[in-house]
């Protein structure tokens, strides 16, 4: 295959071909063409650079880059204010006495309750 069909086939490839999908830039083509791709990141996109056909790193834009790490923050906030919301319900007289019932109940009494339990969802 010659360099120029080599050449056209990988700036095809540079091009996405679906909403979503990722640019393709080799690293030799990321360097001689930073600009368009910086472009196509800033356009909010991402370009995937391949060194010898295998995805080595990825340029995307920094609201693309802070979105993805500020999500795990987001996540543990979440699941804090839900495990706040848990803890909050079982602080009442009512649990407090349920929990006392449960650690003070023999096997039996909890074998009798887990097959209620059981029942009751099914």
């Amino acid at each position: 295959m010659s360099a120029a069909r080599r050449n056209a086939i990988s700036a095809a490839r540079s091009v996405p071909e679906a909403p979503g999908e990722s640019a393709r830039f080799t690293a030799t083509q990321a360097k001689n063409e930073f600009a368009r791709a910086l472009e196509l990141a800033l356009q909010g996109g991402s370009v995937v650079i391949t060194k010898h056909d295998a995805p080595k790193a990825i340029l995307i834009s920094m609201d693309e880059f802070n979105k993805l790490t500020h999500a795990a923050e987001f996540k543990l906030n979440t699941l804090s204010a839900e495990f706040d919301a848990i803890l909050d319900r079982m602080q009442t007289p009512k649990a407090r006495s349920a929990m006392q019932s449960a650690f003070s109940a023999s096997p039996k009494e909890l074998g009798k309750a887990a097959v209620s339990a059981a029942r009751k969802r099914a």
